[in-house]
């Protein structure tokens, strides 16, 4: 999701890339929150960090992570390091409609977190 949300909300300024410790695939529902917002997430798939560690350092690295959780993944990857606390909608419970709305909420979440940062990263290249 929040690859996502950064290639369009950071259009080409970013060379934008997404792994994880554990990959499993792209909920449906999150491929349903990103579209009723504009965004086709269809030809994204998730991949395994290690993809990435042979490969020069990042500018940062975004851990987008369960604050609820006991321990998040340190990614072994080279790069300035950000966490992002977010809940996990993957894991809840409910009807269709209860789900979707928490990963409408979730969305929206990451949403502002991107925004803010592509702000962050804009506000830092205009500076003398």
């Amino acid at each position: 999701m929040a690859e996502a949300l950064l290639r369009h909300f950071g259009g080409e300024r970013f060379d934008v890339h997404s792994a994880g410790s554990i990959p499993s695939g792209i909920h449906p529902m999150t491929l349903r929150a990103l579209a009723e917002v504009g965004i086709d997430a269809g030809h994204q798939h998730s991949k395994h960090w290690d993809i990435y560690l042979n490969e020069p350092p990042f500018d940062y690295v975004v851990a987008v992570c369960e604050p609820a959780a006991q321990n998040c993944p340190i990614a072994p990857l080279k790069g300035r390091r950000l966490a992002w606390p977010v809940e996990d909608a993957v894991g809840t419970l409910g009807t269709d409609e209860e789900q979707m709305r928490e990963f409408r909420r979730v969305r929206d979440q990451v949403s502002e977190r991107v925004r803010q940062f592509v702000r962050e990263m804009e506000s830092k290249a205009t500076r003398p």
